[in-house]
């Protein structure tokens, strides 16, 4: 009966349209060419997406995502994370009604942070969620460290709130720290780092998540100068880049590094939003394998044969595990 109602709400999701929180998640991945001055201000993807979400909405305009079932409407800090970030990016283009809502989910991300059984300051999720692991509310991820760090970040260097320097510091915390202390930070047995999006043991790398949570990092550099968050930047986009092969399976790449025994093959749309966020990484650290690999998988996606194989293995990998 579980699985029944996993496989319905995936339908109603993917092939009726019905507004879903995958409605929020799966717009067209954009790089914003406005993001590459060296300086803290616009982020690096547009969502442009995700600043025209139609909602729902809490009473104050912060975004609830639909998960349907028992789940419901739930509020989610990576969602709200990079709706506060697409209203920042039109609003330094001279949108100023924007400046609202930016702030007003900002001051959300603010006040919603808890701290887990080490005294380290997260943002919760309050609902379970189906994974590999499952992950019983409440549950924590790097990702939304990450994401919620780069609003941290534009909030207090707009607003000058000492307040929104203070919980930056407390989140860059959580991302230095390992798991086992608290964190969000694991070191695999070469010591190289990556930024957890879900924490389950073992570990499985999602490649998106560490991309997009480690530009938090990067933001929090050029918000405070740390040597600290340059060197951690550095070690993980290392890290990142001595294990892209492990995310290509010969026509497509992967989403993750589950030890099951079929791979779990990245969606279309995350295939899109790999090429993307390794193209930034290549403009943020002029490493020029990020480039070759995005070149190779955006050409695995003009070839429809690339396509279809892609599909169908990641339709065998959910109907073997999910």
């Amino acid at each position: 009966m579980k699985r029944l109602q996993y496989y319905r709400r995936i339908m109603s999701s993917y092939l009726l349209r019905k507004n879903s929180q995958l409605t929020f998640w799966h717009e067209e991945p954009e790089i914003n060419p406005d993001a590459f001055s060296g300086e803290l201000g616009p982020y690096y993807m547009t969502f442009r997406g995700k600043a025209s979400y139609e909602g729902p909405f809490d009473d104050a305009g912060v975004p609830l995502l639909d998960y349907h079932g028992t789940v419901g409407r739930q509020y989610n800090p990576i969602a709200i994370a990079q709706y506060a970030l697409a209203n920042y990016n039109l609003a330094v283009k001279g949108d100023d009604a924007r400046w609202d809502a930016f702030l007003r989910n900002a001051r959300w991300l603010l006040n919603s942070r808890m701290s887990n059984e080490r005294g380290l300051k997260l943002w919760p999720h309050h609902f379970d969620f189906e994974y590999y692991r499952p992950l019983k509310a409440p549950w924590f991820s790097g990702l939304a460290q990450g994401q919620g760090l780069s609003v941290l970040t534009r909030a207090s260097a707009i607003t000058g709130d000492e307040a929104y320097r203070v919980a930056a510091d407390e989140t860059f915390h959580s991302i230095t720290a390992s798991i086992g202390d608290g964190g969000v930070l694991f070191h695999d047995a070469l010591g190289r780092p990556w930024i957890e999006e879900y924490l389950v043991e073992p570990p499985t790398h999602i490649l998106n998540g560490c991309m997009w949570a480690l530009w938090g990092v990067y933001d929090y550099a050029l918000l405070t100068g740390q040597d600290r968050a340059k060197a951690l930047f550095t070690s993980c986009s290392k890290a990142i880049t001595a294990q892209l092969n492990e995310y290509d399976n010969g026509f497509w790449s992967l989403y993750e590094q589950t030890p099951q025994r079929f791979k779990s093959v990245a969606s279309g749309y995350y295939h899109q939003l790999h090429i993307v966020q390794l193209r930034i990484m290549h403009r943020l650290t002029g490493e020029d394998v990020f480039a070759d690999v995005a070149d190779r998988w955006a050409g695995y996606a003009e070839r429809p044969l690339y396509r279809g194989l892609a599909l169908a293995s990641k339709i065998a990998f959910k109907l073997a595990y999910y």
